[in-house]
């Protein structure tokens, strides 16, 4: 019992690291985590002292526990059951199925990476490629919006920069929530982008069981104040116009509100202009029915870095023009709903995506090229000078204004702005400068039409 045993010495370097890794586990790490999460709160703490729109208890959540709060939800689980019922499947393959749904789509959200790397990045890439300016906003209504109500920014969609410029623009008054395509479902960016909060749908999908876990992630992020920001047109416009809503987001949103309830849901518009936008030939040529495919895509993607690099490089390179973000006045979702108790569920939500597309539009600012390209096409193939296009301009901007648009112009000067919107359809190759003279190119009148369609819903 007492006899000397012998050992080898790698035993006893593998069971003294055994041991020190099991004293680390139970005594220092616990420590450590509980250090960590209470600078960590203390961090939140003082960055909701700065922001108008407080980040949520909701989006701070463990990702873990919410795809497993998500998943278990009782109208997820009756969900499943009738998913189970109707296919004819085994119960735990649809809760696997409804379980692999809520993976995919519960956000992570890393305050680090949405304040500190985030706004950042959204700030530097803005502004390396355009003058980005904060157009028409109602500042009192904005401060005047309930501080307990959920917030839901509600854009038109013009480019994928607009994640990126309204990100940056709407930093001093919230975390955004976005709803995002199936575009970014790629290593990497997938990671980074679910980091900032944002979380995939996939927009073409058909599965009744799929929709259900999204409708419910949409109804728990609104219950709980999650402030987001989505696109009802849910794609790009392909031709530059302002197109109906669609209501999928809308709906659940609406589905699950009780107007008795105390938190109530405001809706702001958000109107975003561009110069020019970075995928519109690629919108273009969807729009005519050519093949867009991933190639197409990357190839046109890999030349527009390498040539701008270039441009960059040898010193010639030019900014894209303006980019402009307006705020309209918040909608309250309550307000909206008042007296309507007859209302078809269906009637009223298409209702609320109408009312929420027309002030969407009332808040696109107008730019420079939407303006120059207005006119241009107002005139046809008639050759004009600078000065004959400032003056259709100036009635055509007197019009628009009428109307109650909003026009960015650069440095207050209309004839600046003219110059800069001549200069961008230049460089695009869509007009041409003879003798003084600027005259359209007709191979290029579809890119000078899709700017001013930008615009063709004020006049």
């Amino acid at each position: 019992m007492f006899e000397t045993v012998e050992i080898q010495v790698w035993v006893v370097w593998v069971a003294g690291l055994l041991a020190l890794a099991g004293l680390l586990d139970r005594i220092l790490m616990p420590s450590v985590r509980w250090y960590l999460r209470r600078r960590f709160n203390r961090a939140i703490e003082q960055l909701n002292t700065k922001l108008q729109l407080q980040i949520q208890p909701f989006k701070l959540t463990q990702r873990q526990v919410m795809v497993d709060r998500l998943a278990h939800d009782p109208q997820v689980m009756e969900a499943v059951l009738e998913h189970s019922n109707d296919e004819g499947i085994p119960y735990h393959v649809a809760a696997d199925m409804a379980m692999r749904y809520a993976r995919e789509i519960v956000p992570s959200f890393s305050a680090f990476a949405y304040f500190g790397f985030g706004i950042r990045f959204a700030r530097w890439l803005s502004r390396a490629l355009y003058r980005v300016r904060l157009g028409y906003v109602d500042e009192g209504a904005l401060q005047k919006m309930d501080p307990n109500a959920t917030v839901v920014f509600v854009m038109n969609h013009r480019s994928n920069m607009d994640y990126v410029i309204v990100t940056f623009l709407a930093a001093s008054r919230s975390a955004l929530s976005y709803a995002v395509g199936e575009w970014a479902r790629v290593w990497p960016l997938k990671q980074l982008i679910r980091s900032t909060g944002a979380y995939f749908i996939r927009r073409k999908s058909r599965n009744l069981l799929y929709r259900r876990v999204l409708s419910r992630y949409v109804q728990m992020a609104t219950a709980a104040g999650v402030t987001q920001a989505v696109f009802p047109e849910g794609s790009l416009s392909r031709d530059g116009s302002l197109r109906p809503a669609k209501l999928g987001l809308l709906n659940y949103i609406v589905s699950d509100f009780n107007p008795e309830q105390e938190r109530d849901v405001v809706f702001v518009p958000v109107g975003v202009n561009y110069d020019r936008v970075l995928e519109d030939r690629v919108l273009l040529a969807a729009n005519r029915g050519e093949k867009t495919g991933v190639f197409f895509k990357l190839w046109t993607f890999v030349h527009f870095v390498v040539r701008h690099l270039w441009l960059r490089l040898t010193g010639r390179f030019y900014k894209f023009g303006y980019a402009s973000v307006s705020f309209g006045v918040p909608i309250s979702l309550k307000s909206f709903l008042a007296g309507k108790e007859t209302v078809s569920h269906e009637r009223m939500t298409a209702d609320l995506g109408k009312a929420l597309m027309y002030q969407v539009g009332r808040v696109i600012p107008v730019l420079p090229v939407s303006l120059v390209s207005t006119v241009l096409l107002d005139q046809g193939d008639t050759p004009l000078t600078s000065a004959e296009v400032q003056q259709l301009a100036e009635a055509e901007l007197e019009r628009l204004l009428s109307n109650g648009a909003h026009m960015h112009i650069p440095r207050k000067r209309l004839d600046y702005a003219v110059e800069v919107g001549l200069r961008m359809l230049v460089l695009r190759r869509a007009l041409v400068e003879r003798e003084g003279r600027f005259v359209l190119q007709p191979d290029q009148l579809e890119v000078v039409r899709y700017y001013a369609n930008a615009i063709a819903h004020l006049r």
